[in-house]
């Protein structure tokens, strides 16, 4: 949630973060603000809404200065008003910091503050930050910082400046990204690296506790309890073009259509045709240590959850261990019974999910193994887990995730094959699902062809205000994921349950005004999930299937018919949800939502 973007050098500051803040528009916002060292010390101007609103604010002239921070809101303390936007000063205004995150305790905080003689300007729990700092400044910016974060209880990233000391900025963090880029004489600072790439690719990540000075030449860290700690930089594999929409209208559209590509790269290097099994070295895992697990559980939050049932059955399939899912941000908060011959894997796009990063924690903390599937190289959750698999999907910038998802899914894939192979699963079984994974790129693009039927159906069922998703087994996590992205982006109202389900309950709600999206993959229960489709016609549902080749009648028995090609009973998932992906994003444009930005939503949930 929220971005932050900060720089010091010899360039304007001031288009640069306004860039910067550009780049992370995608996390969802709803006020922005910037403040930048000048002549006269710190010049602060903010504003609800949008980014623009904010460069229509700034003065003519610009706000000229080489130091500055910038930062994009999502209101949690205090409504998304100019006065709650960050970034927040201090009593005499040389202080100013930006922040994400949460401080748990900051009403206690306030009070002392207050009656200290501090005077408050906002709502938010960020403030105290700034006043903190100033009640801890004795001439050192960075010790002061320190000082005030032993305060704190809660998480942060945050970057400070300060008015007598134009040549720096101070950042920290404690559960939410900070990321320092490196350029020539010039340095950078952000909560994500999309603000980063047009200006370099060597950055160094902040861990939790861990405090940095920036300055133009360089950058110095230590932690809370100031021990220096060193840093290495990384190279971020991905060039700016990657965080650009290019052609498409929207960037949800573009990672839609990238995914024969990014199942291609989930899947180079790691498919072994001559053992019928998946290379994945960075598990850690030997075939003995696979032998000793009994269980396999997956936490995650939102689709990442949902693409957990759908692996856990995976793992069932071809592994015959038994394997569930369970979402992350509830894990933890049940004092979870953690097992030595149980496999814990988290999965999150970002890696910064602070759901799923805490469930990490509680699962090692308490002598578990946890492994990650992660999009981003470097993240937290990549960093604290024994071992894991990149999805290497590329940057995913709309908040609803697309090609994540189909990499989550391939990568579940293939821990399943390599967990089968170790034990029960034949070379024969194992090589007939390896050739089906080097499939499904070229599978994918035969259902991206099927735009335009999708189009047409997105605009024949945009008009009703609720729908239902079913299917079975393996299909229901597909129909939970159908239902998210609808309601997401279109603001539809919908719902998922298994297709068993219907007569238990939600039968009750079918009426002509709820189409039904029946994911009907032709597997054993084929016949089963077209007896509910009956029940849903004899009160007169209307009726879509998501099925493969192999029933003629079917357009008889349904309202209407999207067909993905035949893949391997297990694998069908990740060929059945895009045409869900496709629908969801042409109702969304049908109805002039904003695609990309969701209203309330943020595309990395770094707070609780």
């Amino acid at each position: 949630m929220c971005g932050i973007v900060g720089y010091v050098g010899r360039q304007d500051a001031t288009p640069l973060l306004l860039a910067g803040l550009h780049r992370l528009e995608y996390r969802g916002y709803d006020s922005a603000g910037i403040a930048v060292i000048g002549r006269g010390g710190v010049k602060l101007h903010k504003s609800s809404g949008r980014i623009a609103r904010l460069e229509a604010t700034l003065p003519k002239r610009g706000v000229r200065g080489t130091t500055g921070i910038a930062h994009t809101r999502w209101a949690t303390h205090g409504e998304p008003t100019d006065a709650n936007a960050h970034p927040h000063a201090d009593c005499s205004g040389e202080i100013a910091v930006a922040h994400n995150g949460i401080i748990e305790n900051f009403a206690a905080l306030r009070a002392e503050l207050t009656a200290a003689g501090h005077t408050f300007r906002s709502e938010t729990d960020t403030e105290v930050l700034a006043h903190l700092i100033e009640a801890a400044y004795d001439g050192d910016l960075q010790q002061a910082v320190r000082e005030a974060l032993r305060s704190v209880q809660g998480t942060y990233g945050i970057v400070v400046i300060d008015g007598r000391h134009p040549d720096r900025i101070v950042a920290a963090r404690n559960g939410s990204p900070v990321v320092i880029g490196i350029g020539d004489k010039e340095m950078f600072v952000a909560s994500d690296v999309a603000a980063l790439v047009r200006h370099t690719q060597q950055i160094v990540y902040l861990d939790d506790r861990e405090i940095a000075t920036i300055e133009a030449g360089g950058f110095r860290t230590s932690t809370l309890d100031d021990e220096p700690t060193q840093k290495s930089p990384a190279t971020v594999p991905w060039g700016f073009e990657a965080y650009d929409r290019g052609e498409h209208a929207h960037f949800m559209l573009k990672e839609i259509l990238e995914q024969p590509e990014t199942c291609e790269r989930t899947l180079k290097g790691r498919l072994d045709a001559q053992f019928g099994t998946a290379h994945l070295g960075g598990l850690n895992l030997g075939a003995r240590d696979l032998l000793d697990i009994r269980r396999v559980k997956i936490l995650g939050c939102g689709s990442a959850y949902y693409a957990g049932l759908a692996g856990a059955h995976m793992i069932e399939m071809l592994a015959r261990i038994p394997a569930d899912a369970e979402p992350a941000s509830e894990f933890r908060y049940r004092n979870p019974v953690i097992e030595r011959e149980t496999l814990y894997v988290a999965v999150s796009q970002s890696g910064e999910t602070a759901d799923t990063l805490a469930a990490v924690r509680e699962v090692r903390r308490k002598g578990g193994r946890a492994l990650g599937i992660v999009n981003t190289v470097g993240s937290q959750v990549a960093r604290e887990c024994d071992g894991g698999i990149y999805m290497h999907a590329g940057p995913e910038i709309a908040v609803a995730s697309t090609k994540a998802f189909t990499s989550t899914l391939l990568c579940t894939a293939l821990l399943a094959l390599n967990l089968g192979r170790v034990r029960d699963l034949s070379a024969a079984d194992g090589k007939r699902v390896v050739a089906a994974l080097g499939r499904i790129p070229e599978q994918v693009r035969a259902v991206l062809r099927e735009r335009e039927r999708v189009r047409a159906l997105a605009v024949k069922y945009m008009q009703h205000a609720s729908a239902f998703f079913i299917g079975r087994t393996h299909a229901y996590p597909v129909a939970l994921e159908g239902a998210q992205k609808l309601k997401e982006i279109s603001y539809v109202h919908a719902e998922a349950y298994p297709a068993s389900e219907l007569k238990h309950g939600p039968l009750a709600l079918v009426s002509p005004d709820t189409p039904t999206y029946v994911v009907l993959p032709q597997d054993d229960l084929y016949e089963k999930s077209l007896s509910s489709i009956e029940e849903i016609r004899a009160r007169r549902g209307p009726v879509v299937a998501i099925t493969q080749p192999g029933d003629e009648s079917l357009p008889t028995k349904v309202d209407d018919v999207i067909v993905v090609p035949h893949t391997e009973p297990v694998l069908s998932p990740i060929l059945l949800t895009i045409p869900l992906q496709l629908l969801a994003y042409e109702t969304a444009v049908a109805l002039g939502r904003d695609v990309d930005q969701p209203r309330n939503l943020a595309k990395s949930v770094t707070v609780e």
